[in-house]
């Protein structure tokens, strides 16, 4: 008897724990469903959209309000980057190296987009482990933050706050906030902290995709472009 019951009570037990582990499974499926569908999401945004942060559609950066390149940095180490250029991450190129470094972990850039645009998604790129000349990824930013802002640049609208994960492709899109209709001529990003390296931080792309408004108002119906 006392066998049966120990043994009704182990059972009991082991039901109890296979129960709390498919709890716990059906919410990480839940999560990463969500994950997967904002994924999907940002990159069909990315692919009915043009990308409003290039400097060959008239996209530039506002040096004035714009953090300070480490000039240092490729100094010293001139064979492994590219000049230190402020606009190099409005480039299409990512070669390794090829980069906008900045001192420390914290600075801000400022986008002066080509027209006025109501922006969905942004994509940021570093280069991979694999691909990087010091082969380490930790000068890649982590925690960062997007404002819109108006034509004078004064009035800032947040958009997001967001982390860029070092364990995950080197371009990686963000949705940004959809409950803003409004559009920007500048874009500000603000890098919060990198992945460890104390010294310095490099951002190789930035991405902007969105729709465009007319030159007539703000008001006006927002039209998509799309790349030819």
């Amino acid at each position: 008897m006392r066998n049966s019951l120990s043994l009704s009570g182990k059972q009991s037990q082991e039901v109890q724990q296979l129960r709390h582990e498919v709890a716990s499974l059906t919410l990480e499926i839940n999560t990463m469903t969500k994950e997967v569908r904002q994924m999907k999401e940002a990159m069909s945004a990315t692919t009915q959209v043009s990308d409003w942060a290039l400097q060959s559609v008239g996209a530039a950066i506002d040096l004035q309000r714009s953090s300070s390149s480490f000039a240092m940095l490729c100094r010293v180490l001139w064979f492994l980057c590219a000049p230190p250029l402020l606009d190099t991450f409005v480039q299409p190129d990512t070669s390794p190296g090829y980069c906008w470094p900045f001192q420390g972990s914290q600075s801000q850039v400022l986008i002066r987009l080509p027209e006025q645009i109501r922006p969905m998604t942004i994509t940021v790129q570093h280069t991979s482990k694999i691909a990087s000349p010091l082969g380490t990824v930790s000068s890649a930013p982590r925690d960062f933050a997007v404002f819109g802002l108006d034509e004078e640049g004064s009035d800032e609208t947040l958009l997001g706050t967001f982390m860029y994960a070092v364990h995950k492709e080197p371009m990686q899109n963000f949705p940004l906030q959809n409950g803003i209709p409004r559009a920007f001529r500048f874009l500000k990003l603000v890098i919060q902290s990198n992945w460890g390296k104390p010294a310095y931080t490099c951002l190789y792309r930035v991405q902007v995709y969105g729709k465009i408004v007319g030159k007539k108002g703000i008001g006006q119906t927002c039209a998509e472009t799309v790349p030819q």
